[in-house]
């Protein structure tokens, strides 16, 4: 990975992550596209969309890298249902 003092900073903080990566690990590369949802107006919707129905709790929307947010957003969900449970 070239980047130079950005790359070196980019390593040194996923090694907070994962110890053993190292710069000749990573390769340059575009920038992905993702999914965004949009209400019935086309109006983006935003992080941590959660609707629920009578009988469940629906994410349809977690935009942000959900693996970064899925502790998050699972304790909002928890906390929803036992809310809704009366614990």
């Amino acid at each position: 990975m070239g980047g130079g003092i950005v790359g070196l900073v980019f390593v040194r903080a996923l090694r907070r992550l994962v110890p053993e990566v190292s710069a000749a690990d990573l390769v340059p590369a575009g920038s992905g596209v993702r999914a965004q949802a949009v209400d019935a107006t086309g109006r983006l919707l935003d992080d941590f969309h959660i609707v629920e129905s009578p009988a469940a709790i629906h994410v349809l929307n977690a935009p942000s890298p959900a693996a970064t947010a899925s502790l998050a957003i699972g304790a909002e969900v928890a906390g929803r249902a036992l809310r809704r449970l009366g614990a």
